[in-house]
């Protein structure tokens, strides 16, 4: 039983979105509030695809060298929407649940200020290291090129990016998933016209090339903060942009989730960076170029996990904030398991057709063959990655991020390291994806051991409270 005062009590009745995460059923509240969310994904790795296709046009120096950034790129997106945004949500969320609605109209501004100086960070980073980056990952001459053409437009501007999924991330940490999806899917549909206009020079628009690609995700980005940012500081949202003093605790609450969260981000990304890598140095750029095409479909995975882990993160942190630790255990467990049935079915198709994804981007014999292979053996373990990945942002609704961090660094070194030894060892690229599918799978079963036992909470102790926003 809550042992919250009455007007927090009454303070979190008036609101019909938080009442629905703290009662309502689970199965139906999942899927209303994860229906946004996947459209809004779905249309980010739409876009991001269809990019892919017309850049392809340009040729397979092109494909190669955007494959390199790819990686990079997602990272940042990860980072602040998955991450850092995750953080936002799960603090917006939980200081909703326990009633306390000025705390969370500050978190607005601190979630505000934090990605905007992380986008700065990176931004500043990347164009200095990108060159060494690049050729660290296989990429050179026109590949080369081509990645530094695309990379500096895009990574000159990234900070929109942090901006822009700042202001959805305390959106979707009230319960609001429509609204961010909405104005991230309506974006999409004016980016796909914009980006071949921008490549080819179609109309009135310059021929930029590769780089024509990366100057239209920036006004992408740049239309989103506007109007997610005019949704926060009109009133409109439960938590509003508020004006104020920036106090320690407050960060901290956010960074203590989010700041932990980046190191998943990273570990993913860097599983991608590194194994595009160890392609590319065994088999050359046709292969580089047919790997890094069909590693992007576990990109439209996220999509699936991220749709149902966003509201996890906010039903599982409202929840743990009014003390209702049971149902949020209970919130986890279902959507990891609607998480694994939805992915496994995207890779099991993949397996079974590998080529139909596959040609909408080049039809050269080694890359086809490459992804090919790749699809057919670790397609039919992507359930698994699902699984885990949902899991991992319900864990940052929870503040308990300690089993989805030693997971995916275990899959980092299982692949990097075990995979590096089994192709130096075979040649073999089929034994090396092998060694990747066998990654997925021990990612997704030590996370859901990990959530099943009882380790958010101690298993002795799951009736017992725990400080808001603690991290374990």
């Amino acid at each position: 039983m809550s042992t919250s005062p009455a007007p927090a009590t009454e303070k979190r009745t008036a609101n019909p979105r938080l009442r629905a995460m703290l009662e309502g059923p689970i199965v139906p509240t999942l899927l209303r509030l994860g229906w946004p969310n996947v459209l809004m994904m779905l249309a980010q790795s739409t876009t991001g695809l269809i990019e892919t296709w017309f850049l392809a046009k340009l040729g397979t120096e092109v494909l190669a060298g955007v494959a390199v950034v790819v990686p990079v790129l997602m990272l940042m997106q990860n980072m602040s929407q998955g991450a850092m945004g995750g953080g936002i949500s799960s603090a917006v969320a939980r200081t909703l649940g326990a009633g306390r609605t000025a705390e969370a109209n500050q978190l607005v501004l601190h979630a505000v200020v934090l990605n905007a100086g992380l986008g700065v960070v990176f931004s500043i980073l990347l164009l200095w290291f990108g060159p060494q980056l690049y050729r660290a990952l296989g990429a050179d001459g026109a590949a080369l090129d081509a990645a530094l053409s695309y990379s500096n437009v895009i990574f000159g501007g990234i900070v929109l990016l942090w901006l822009m999924n700042a202001f959805a991330s305390v959106i979707r940490g009230t319960g609001n998933m429509l609204v961010p999806g909405a104005v991230i899917c309506g974006g999409a549909l004016v980016l796909i016209p914009i980006s071949p206009c921008l490549i080819f020079g179609i109309g009135p628009f310059p021929e930029l090339g590769v780089a024509g690609g990366g100057w239209a995700l920036l006004v992408y980005y740049g239309v989103g903060t506007v109007i997610l940012g005019w949704y926060c500081l009109s009133g409109k949202n439960a938590a509003r942009l508020v004006l104020g003093r920036l106090r320690l605790g407050l960060m901290r609450g956010i960074l203590l989730v989010g700041g932990l969260a980046s190191f998943n981000s990273v570990l993913t990304n860097a599983i991608i960076a590194l194994t595009t890598a160890l392609v590319g140095s065994y088999a050359g750029t046709a292969a580089l170029a047919g790997y890094g095409t069909a590693v992007r479909l576990e990109y439209f995975l996220l999509p699936i996990a991220f749709g149902l882990g966003a509201p996890m993160v906010a039903m599982v942190g409202s929840n743990i904030g009014a003390g209702q630790r049971e149902r949020a255990l209970h919130i986890a467990l279902v959507g990891g398991a609607m998480a694994f049935l939805l992915t496994e079915a995207v890779g099991i198709a993949a397996a079974v057709w590998p080529y139909a994804w596959l040609r909408l981007f080049g039809v050269d014999e080694s890359m086809l063959n490459t992804g090919a292979a790749y699809l057919r053996i670790v397609g039919p373990f992507y359930g698994f990655f699902g699984l885990g990945f949902s899991l991992y942002f319900a864990s940052q609704g929870a503040g308990r991020l300690k089993w989805p961090l030693l997971a995916g660094l275990l899959r980092l070194l299982v692949c990097a390291g075990a995979g590096g030894l089994v192709l130096s060892l075979t040649g073999s690229m089929s034994a090396f994806f092998s060694t990747l599918a066998i990654a997925m799978c021990l990612y997704g079963i030590i996370i859901v051991w990990a959530v099943a036992s009882g380790s958010w909470f101690g298993r002795r102790q799951l009736r017992k409270p725990i400080l808001s926003g603690s991290v374990g």
